[in-house]
């Protein structure tokens, strides 16, 4: 999508300090950071070393899927909602509709630390069962925080999560149908066959913050004196009040929660509660599919291609196509 990425000029990063009430003498350099695909970044190094992160929307008359259209919203909502119980960035400033830089944008605090993505190669170590631990414990702490209805913020709430969910994969099918995105099975069947196990959603009661991308590259880890500690859980903008449970499929992208004991023991220890179950092994068929959808249709306004592309939309449409396989079963 980087034809449609907005790229602020100095004169407006300094204009978007000024508005945050920060002196804009106080810049001294602007680093894109490149880890992001929907919206743009930059590291804000500062005089006094209180760096800041500036995201920038992609352009307002870029083609966007339905539910992402005002995420930038939402991802403030997120920081300010999970700031305190959980690591986050701190929000500085925002701005929405007529920004300085012509699109939404998003100030706050740079927090330090490498992905937990770059720390892969450590898969099984202590270390790497240290982190994914305290891990579990972040989560179950951002998951005790409740809101006022179901679904994605930017999009309304709705009054249980049955109705949430349905409505969030509606939008993701319309897209598909949309963008004419290539999908292993037609867009109206996998409509006709997880609405039909929509009843799995209704024992989900109380609608809970979910980050809903929490794989390894929106973990970050920061090396103490102690040994690596999580330092921020970043890139909040896909963010919904719901089931809980949803959160273990970026947790576990391509794999198997109940497979990542050393998460599951600091989530319950923390208090979470984790139940891997017959009907939470279907909600997660659901939730992995709605994801898997996701992943196959934003490729298409994004414009991405190429060998590495194709071999991995390949790959999680044999994904989607497991998932789909498994509720088929489960009829």
């Amino acid at each position: 999508m980087s034809g449609n990425r907005v790229v602020p000029s100095e004169e407006q990063v300094r204009a978007v300090l000024a508005e945050a009430g920060i002196g804009p003498d106080r810049l001294e350099a602007c680093e894109e950071l490149a880890e992001g695909t929907f919206n743009s970044a930059y590291r804000l190094r500062m005089a006094d070393g209180a760096d800041l992160v500036l995201k920038v929307a992609p352009d307002p008359a870029a083609p966007v899927m339905g539910y992402e259209h005002g995420m930038m919203r939402t991802e403030e909502l997120f920081y300010r909602t999970a700031h305190g119980g959980v690591p986050v960035p701190e929000v500085v400033h925002a701005s929405y509709d007529r920004s300085a830089v012509g699109s939404d944008l998003l100030l706050m605090t740079w927090r330090p630390g490498r992905t937990l993505y770059s720390l892969r190669a450590e898969h099984g170590s202590d270390r790497w069962n240290r982190l994914r631990s305290e891990l579990g414990g972040t989560v179950a702490a951002l998951h005790r925080t409740t809101g006022p209805g179901f679904g994605y913020p930017q999009a309304g709430l709705a009054a249980d999560w049955r109705t949430a969910f349905l409505g969030m994969l509606d939008s993701v099918l319309a897209d598909a149908r949309r963008f004419e995105a290539p999908l292993p099975v037609p867009a109206d069947r996998i409509a006709e066959l997880l609405h039909g196990r929509a009843g799995l959603l209704d024992g989900v009661g109380t609608p809970a913050l979910v980050h809903y991308d929490l794989w390894p590259g929106n973990i970050l880890v920061e090396d103490t004196g102690r040994g690596p500690r999580i330092s921020a859980l970043v890139d909040g903008e896909r963010a919904f009040w719901g089931d809980p449970l949803a959160e273990a499929v970026s947790l576990a992208l391509f794999g198997d929660i109940a497979d990542d004991t050393a998460f599951l023991d600091g989530y319950r220890a923390a208090g979470g509660i984790l139940e891997l179950d017959e009907s939470a092994r279907g909600r997660l068929a659901l939730y992995r599919s709605h994801l898997y959808l996701i992943m196959l249709v934003e490729a298409v306004p994004r414009g991405y291609e190429g060998p590495d592309h194709d071999r991995q939309a390949r790959y999680v449409a044999r994904e989607l196509v497991g998932a789909l396989a498994e509720l088929s079963a489960r009829a």
